[in-house]
């Protein structure tokens, strides 16, 4: 959501995808920690899916709806794909 908000508030669309490129990186990192490789592949391609679905759908919905969607979407999809199994993780 945030890479969208700044690249429609900026109209630079490439500064938006280089925010969407860090948060990927930096879930996957955190995703990767606390659930491991597999877990972690999972839950990128469901965030990379959602990215794809989110254009022709804001065409249907619009923008922002979209976005809004894709991303409670890819929220739970993570969060059930790679919480910690087993107590808390130290994640630092």
């Amino acid at each position: 959501m945030v890479g969208f908000g700044v690249a429609q508030g900026t109209g630079n669309r490439t500064l938006g995808g280089i925010i969407l490129a860090i948060g990927a990186a930096m879930c996957v990192i955190w995703w990767w920690k606390v659930a491991g490789p597999v877990r972690a592949g999972l839950s990128l391609a469901v965030f990379a899916a959602s990215f794809v679905v989110s254009h022709p759908l804001g065409k249907l919905i619009g923008a922002w709806p979209s976005v809004i969607l894709v991303a409670t979407v890819t929220a739970l999809s993570a969060y059930f794909l790679t919480k910690p199994r087993s107590g808390l993780v130290d994640i630092s």
